[in-house]
C-alpha cells in the first residue's frame, strides 16, 4: 500500500509543517496497516530521493485493531484498505474533528492547522467560530441563556453593531498564540 504518490506528498508536506503543529502544542502521528519494514523502506526512499527526513512516528497497525477502533476500515468495502482519515484529538483524548479523504485527493495541511487553531480558540475563549473563520478573526459569542442576557445582548449589538440578532453576535478576535482574547 505504501509508496503511494498521494501519501508520499502528504508525508513530505506534514514534515515541512511539523514545526507549525508543534508551535500549537500538537504532535503528528501516522498510522497504517502496513508493516514496520514497509514504513522504513518508504521513509528511507523519501529521504534518498528528497533529503527529507519524516519527522513523526508512523505506527504499524498490521492487524488493523487501532484502525477499526477509529472507524478507519469499512468491512463492507475491504478488510484491510484503510480510509484516509485525519483526527484532531485534544489533550484529554477527545476527538475534536475528523476529516475523511478519498485515495485520490491529498490532505490540505493549512486546513488541518486552521481546524486545530479553531478548536484551541474555542477552548481558550469560548463561543464558536463562524464559516470561513481564520485565526485571529472575530468569534461568535455564546448564545444568551436567560432573558436578561438576551436583552443585554440586543443592547450590545445596537451599540457596537457586532451582530445580526441576539442569537448571532461577534466578540473580538481570540489570539491563542499570544494568549490574549
Amino acid at each position: 500500500m505504501y509508496f503511494t504518490p498521494v501519501c508520499t506528498t502528504e508525508m513530505i508536506a506534514m514534515t515541512r509543517a511539523n514545526n507549525k503543529f508543534e508551535e500549537k502544542g500538537a504532535c503528528l502521528l501516522g498510522l497504517s496497516v502496513d508493516s514496520n519494514s514497509s514504513h522504513l523502506a518508504w521513509v528511507f526512499d523519501i529521504y534518498c530521493k528528497t533529503g527529507i527526513r519524516i519527522s513523526f512516528p508512523i505506527i504499524a497497525d498490521r492487524n488493523g485493531s487501532i484502525a477499526r477502533k477509529y472507524g478507519m476500515i469499512s468491512t463492507s468495502i475491504s478488510n484491510s484498505e484503510t480510509v484516509r482519515n485525519v483526527y484532531i484529538i485534544d489533550d484529554k483524548g477527545v476527538i475534536r474533528a475528523i476529516l475523511v479523504y478519498p485515495m485520490t485527493i491529498g490532505r490540505c495541511i493549512p486546513e488541518i492547522l486552521r481546524i486545530l487553531e479553531a478548536a484551541q480558540a474555542v477552548d481558550k475563549c469560548g463561543g464558536a467560530t463562524p464559516a470561513n473563520w481564520m485565526p485571529n478573526c472575530p468569534m461568535i459569542q455564546p448564545i444568551p441563556q436567560t432573558m436578561n442576557e438576551l436583552k443585554e445582548r440586543i443592547k450590545e449589538i445596537e451599540k457596537q453593531n457586532n451582530g445580526i440578532g441576539w442569537y448571532l453576535s461577534f466578540k473580538p478576535q481570540c489570539n491563542v498564540n499570544n494568549k490574549t482574547c
